[in-house]
């Protein structure tokens, strides 16, 4: 069964682009290393921009659990810690469809 997570993440005012920047790294190596990565989109909130959502999709529990575990998405991701207002807010969910 195919499963997802949404992750909230709250970004400190003004490192918008920075984190946006940082995180374009992550996908590109999230699609280069992760098949089992159907979907891992980066949405800003309408009201909030200092408010992002990320959107993800997994072939499988297995694809999930081995998502970030790669040494290279760690040193993209580790750029980025000085943007987050705080730690994300993670809901697992099943896609139905």
């Amino acid at each position: 069964m195919a499963v997802g997570i949404i992750a909230t993440l709250r970004i400190v005012d003004g490192k918008q682009a920075e984190f946006e920047a940082g995180f374009a790294k992550m996908q590109a190596v999230v699609k280069a290393e992760e098949p089992g990565c159907l979907l891992y989109a980066l949405c800003q909130d309408k009201t909030d921009a200092t408010t992002y959502r990320v959107m993800e999709q997994y072939t499988d529990e297995d694809a999930r659990k081995s998502h970030g575990t790669s040494d290279a998405f760690k040193a993209a991701a580790g750029g980025l810690g000085g943007c987050l207002a705080g730690a994300p807010e993670l809901v697992e969910v099943n896609i139905i469809s």
